[in-house]
């Protein structure tokens, strides 16, 4: 979908991890101790810690909890909610002082997380800490994944240009390390333990403010694609789903479909001044830089976002999003973000 270059602003954004930090060195060796009986040749595997080119990261719970075995669905879901609804309050609380706005001026509250299941959802949780209105509209989503960030912030600001004057909140939250399966040796389980971390992340959109003004969004979902990322469910939760051959597609497909949004624009690539990637992984963030034609580590923000946080899902596009917001030098930015489907969606903000 495409708008006018008006559009509703974000006027404040604000981020939020666990208090649980934890090096790639930690995460290493507990792979090493964890998979060692039952992964061969697990010597070599064990360099996908230092490729994931990530030097820490942030979990809900203490590092002894992984490496337990009896965790089942149920103990994992619960402990989502507990989580997702804390770092979402703090986000929030942030977001919203940042904008200089308070709970009961929101009209609405979008809501994206794939790494939990909630109902009543965390939307409507979260009411019970913070002091919204009754008749707050809520507008919880599930199962974009890690596309969540640029889809999620589409919906939500559709659904504020559809009401002018409307003030809504965006939420992102996902608990990534609770997907983790104390049962399950598979390399691919060893790989999501190099990846994924934790984090929320809070948009305030309005009418009014100095911030860039969502100007369109669009999304490309490829055809025989939906084996290529998504969960595994188990009796012990979620299991992550993600093709080695995702930074292939992205070298052969991506161009195309980021091409064919910016035209319906009237723009191209060389009209974009910063690309706001979701950093997937380090050789998804090599395969971007090929496809929108920039240097060798040109998506710094990205990079520096998943080395110090690791890969959070849908939230991860927020941090650097809010890093690169920091610099007001860029006008048109384009967010880009890669998640089940296999989908891309892609949202320009355009600064006055």
């Amino acid at each position: 979908m495409t708008g006018p270059n008006s559009g509703p602003r974000i006027r404040s954004i604000a981020t939020a991890v666990p208090s649980h930090r934890i090096t790639q060195d930690e995460v290493r060796d507990f792979g090493a101790r964890f998979f060692a009986d039952d992964v061969a040749g697990l010597d070599r595997l064990l360099g996908v810690y230092e490729n994931a080119a990530i030097g820490e990261g942030y979990c809900c719970l203490p590092k002894t909890w992984y490496g337990e075995t009896g965790h089942g669905f149920r103990e994992k879901n619960r402990l989502y909610l507990e989580n997702a609804v804390a770092l979402l309050k703090d986000a929030t609380v942030e977001c919203l002082a940042a904008g200089n706005t308070g709970p009961g001026d929101i009209d609405l509250i979008v809501t994206v997380s794939t790494t939990g299941i909630a109902t009543p959802s965390l939307d409507a949780r979260l009411m019970t800490e913070l002091p919204f209105r009754r008749d707050v509209q809520r507008l919880p989503i599930f199962g974009l994944g890690c596309a969540g960030g640029v889809l999620g912030l589409a919906r939500a600001a559709a659904c504020a240009r559809a009401a002018p004057g409307s003030r809504v909140l965006f939420l992102v939250v996902e608990l990534c390390t609770l997907t983790f399966r104390g049962r399950d040796r598979s390399v691919r389980n060893l790989v999501a333990t190099a990846l994924f971390r934790d984090g929320a992340a809070a948009v305030l959109l309005t009418d009014d403010g100095p911030g860039p003004a969502v100007s369109s969004w669009g999304e490309y979902t490829w055809p025989d694609s939906l084996d290529i990322m998504g969960w595994d469910v188990a009796d012990d939760g979620f299991g992550v789903v993600f093709s080695r051959s995702i930074p292939d597609l992205v070298r052969s497909n991506m161009r195309q479909a980021t091409e064919e949004f910016l035209s319906s624009e009237s723009l191209g690539l060389r009209d974009i001044d910063s690309f706001v990637c979701h950093p997937g992984g380090a050789k998804v963030l090599d395969a971007l830089e090929e496809v929108f034609d920039l240097p060798a580590g040109g998506l710094e923000e990205s990079r520096e976002v998943l080395r110090d946080y690791g890969n959070m899902s849908a939230a991860t596009v927020l941090f650097v999003l809010d890093r690169i917001l920091r610099d007001r030098t860029a006008k048109r930015h384009l967010l880009t973000s890669l998640g089940p489907g296999f989908s891309a969606g892609f949202l320009l903000l355009q600064s006055t």
